[in-house]
């Protein structure tokens, strides 16, 4: 299904019934039909939201730069359009970081009644002495390389190389969402953690490499009412490597 939201068109879909709402905002360059597995551990208990965000999946492209705040205000925009007053949020990686983003703040239009994060975004890693010289060392290359007389020269080779930097999520995002990423991985939201008062349930696979385990830690240390279940041998997507248990944590914190 498709709706328009502030000029945007927008594919969701909205499987189950129950009493209770559950939105799920994904990671990034994830599409909606990725968490179709966490929608079916569910959906015989709860009404269960799926959609693309803008720059995500089938819906259409954020015409500027969107920070996690634009994509937290165009969230409050598509629960307006669908007359959704109270639900709980579930955040896998890069949706991780609206949800943060959105409980703690104040006076929502909504009501965010628990909260659950898979693998979240967030958590801003202090870089080592070596990451800290190849940073140093690929700004000055860059400044030199984005001289026109130096590309005038030397054009395929430059361009090569400039489609060789990044992370994968980097590489495979258009001009656009690459703006977008790079504010989102440059903020830090710890000290928002402290802020969340919703009962929180944080579900890691302890091998991730994307957001670590010490993340995990460290949101349950900050978040007060928070609780962590750890996915042996999962990685960042622990929720399509380890589907049973997955299933198994969710069905248990749902019918709690």
């Amino acid at each position: 299904m498709n709706i328009v939201v502030d000029g945007y068109n927008i594919s969701y879909k909205i499987t189950g019934e129950g009493d209770e709402t559950v939105v799920m905002l994904q990671g990034w360059g994830t599409h909606l039909g990725m968490y179709d597995s966490v929608a079916n551990a569910i959906s015989d208990k709860v009404r269960f939201v799926q959609f693309d965000m803008p720059g995500f999946g089938a819906s259409d492209e954020p015409r500027e730069a969107w920070n996690v705040d634009a994509y937290a205000d165009f969230f409050l925009k598509f629960m307006e359009e669908l007359g959704i007053k109270k639900a709980t949020l579930m955040g896998h990686s890069y949706g991780g970081r609206v949800i943060i983003k959105l409980a703690a703040r104040e006076n929502l239009p909504f009501e965010i009644t628990r909260i659950v994060l898979i693998d979240s975004a967030g958590i801003l890693p202090k870089k080592t002495f070596a990451q800290k010289f190849r940073i140093r060392k690929y700004k000055m290359l860059k400044g030199i390389l984005n001289m026109k007389v130096v590309y005038a020269l030397f054009p395929e080779l430059i361009d090569d190389w400039r489609n060789r930097q990044g992370s994968a999520d980097y590489r495979a995002a258009s001009p656009m969402m690459r703006k977008c990423l790079v504010m989102a991985v440059n903020e830090d939201l710890t000290d928002l953690l402290p802020r969340i008062k919703q009962d929180t349930l944080l579900i890691w696979g302890d091998k991730d490499t994307a957001t670590p385990i010490s993340d995990a830690k460290l949101m349950e240390e900050k978040i007060p009412n928070s609780g962590l279940a750890v996915l042996t041998g999962a990685g960042h997507f622990s929720y399509l490597e380890q589907p049973q248990i997955f299933r198994n944590i969710l069905r248990a914190y749902f019918q709690a």
